[in-house]
């Protein structure tokens, strides 16, 4: 049986495994290898005293039907339909998202600026800008004055740095599809007539499926499977170092890799006749050695990555009750408000009343701030930093600070592949690791790519097609979320 190291335990990492045990079984060996103790990545679920943690909120919904049977094969009894409410904090009010030109919408920005937004938008329809930048993109589907109001700040807050500065390539991956005309034609067929969700644009489906106990289910469920037809699963395992040799026609293979247990101290060396690398493409690079070219190296090494911390808040209720009974009815709440770091709210109630272990008499939210690895953020210590952020929801008049009743703070490496600095010559990175013959790359990170949780299975998927059918190849692999259909179209973090 050939070998196959797997690296990561996360969608990609795992739906790899699993590929692979289930379409040639007697052929294929596979050992996954993760960093951290628990399984799942970033679609993780970390309980928390029986209040589960969702890092960022992973709606099931897919339009591609591999994925949807992959889901509902191995666990049709976890998922649960829900309604999806997401909405925005702006001006300290709550506007729908995506912005639609509603009544609500008028009342809420006023005519001036309704009016104001409108010529805007015509503007934009009638010359469009070239597309150097996100702000570009932006401008040309939304028009300048709904791009400052409702763009601008959360990107900003988002990445870390303007749109002027990002590359218009995020908006084609995430949001090519979402514009106002779009938004507003779905607005009225929703209201008018039955959807049609196939062709509907993701951001603005108004429903998801979700597993009952937070997307960690799911995967902890698939581990168990890949673990019960023979697979391998190592935690607190980290590859550090490759050993590669060249083959007949002058690329590389990769024949072992150099593994370290994070609680031992151990280091092994690992045979392989296969890789498939979801670990982010900053640190293969660096794993490869000598053999990567210096300015590939350079490259690599300059990529740059957002981080991410959230706040688990246990509350008895919240202040911003928007005419409910103590209970808003978001999935999300997006903080466009400029006097704050919070980036988003997550209303774990919304999203199965089992992720809560009092729902009748408590409100478990996740605040979700964006930084960077080392900055004043990220090295605040957990008592400090759950005091900002209660300070913050305080000043929002979301919560009075007498109805916290418990906290835990959570901290995400590389978290978003960002699209600025060597981003754009990511292809050159691409085109040297298309070289090792025996290496895919899978995921988010493994491609460098946002990608959404279905993409990221999709990449596992083709790379275990490539590896059983070597005339198959790796090209589609690295086009998966290429094509519109595909796209998240979400200007915000929607993983």
């Amino acid at each position: 049986m050939k070998k196959v190291l797997i690296i990561g335990a996360g969608p990609a990492g795992l739906t790899a495994g699993w590929r692979l045990l289930e379409q040639a079984p007697d052929q294929y060996h596979p050992l996954i290898v993760e960093v951290q103790g628990r399984i799942g990545g970033l679609a993780c679920t970390i309980d928390y005293k029986g209040n589960r943690l969702d890092l960022g909120g992973h709606r099931f919904f897919t339009k591609n039907r591999e994925v949807e049977k992959a889901w509902f094969s191995l666990a049709p009894n976890h998922f649960q339909k829900r309604n999806r409410i997401s909405r925005i904090l702006f001006m300290r009010r709550l506007f729908e998202y995506p912005i639609q030109l509603s009544a609500s919408t008028i009342a809420k920005l006023g005519l001036a600026r309704t009016f104001s937004a409108g010529i805007s938008y015509l503007s934009a329809v009638m010359r469009k800008r070239p597309e150097h930048s996100l702000e570009d993109f932006y401008i040309n589907r939304f028009g300048t004055v709904l791009y400052r109001l409702f763009f601008e700040k959360y990107t900003e807050k988002l990445w870390g740095v303007h749109p002027h500065d990002l590359s218009p390539e995020w908006g084609a991956q995430r949001v090519k599809g979402l514009s106002l005309r779009r938004a507003l034609t779905a607005f009225f067929s929703n209201t008018f007539r039955r959807a049609d969700h196939t062709r509907q644009e993701t951001s603005l489906i108004d429903w998801f499926y979700y597993p009952t106990l937070g997307p960690g289910q799911y995967w902890e469920q698939m581990a168990e499977v890949i673990r019960s037809k023979g697979g391998e699963l190592a935690l607190h395992h980290k590859v550090i170092g490759f050993d590669t040799a060249p083959t007949v026609d002058g690329s590389l293979r990769i024949v072992s890799a150099l593994t370290h247990d994070t609680v031992t101290g151990a280091t092994e060396h690992r045979e392989t006749d296969v890789v498939m690398s979801s670990m982010p493409i900053k640190d293969l690079i660096a794993s490869l050695g000598e053999v990567v070219p210096p300015h590939i190296r350079e490259i690599a090494h300059a990529l740059p990555y957002r981080d991410f911390m959230t706040v688990g808040l246990l509350v008895d209720r919240l202040a911003l009750d928007d005419g409910a009974d103590r209970l808003i009815p978001d999935n999300w709440i997006y903080i466009q408000e400029p006097d704050v770091a919070l980036g988003r709210i997550q209303v774990f109630n919304n999203w199965s009343q089992e992720m809560v272990a009092s729902p009748e008499d408590t409100v478990w939210i996740g605040l979700e701030y964006f930084c960077h690895e080392g900055d004043s953020m990220w090295t605040m210590d957990d008592r400090a930093f759950v005091a900002l952020a209660v300070g913050e929801l305080t000043k929002l008049g979301i919560i009075e600070p007498e109805a916290v009743l418990d906290a835990t703070v959570v901290r995400v490496q590389k978290a978003y592949p960002a699209y600025y600095g060597t981003y754009e010559r990511l292809g050159e990175v691409r085109a040297f690791l298309d070289t090792i013959e025996n290496l895919y790359c899978i995921g988010r990170n493994g491609q460098h790519r946002y990608n959404n949780m279905d993409h990221s299975m999709l990449t596992s998927f083709e790379a275990v097609r490539a590896v059983i059918d070597p005339d198959y190849g790796r090209s589609r692999l690295w086009s998966v979320n290429a094509e519109e259909i595909y796209h998240e179209d979400f200007s915000r973090v929607d993983r």
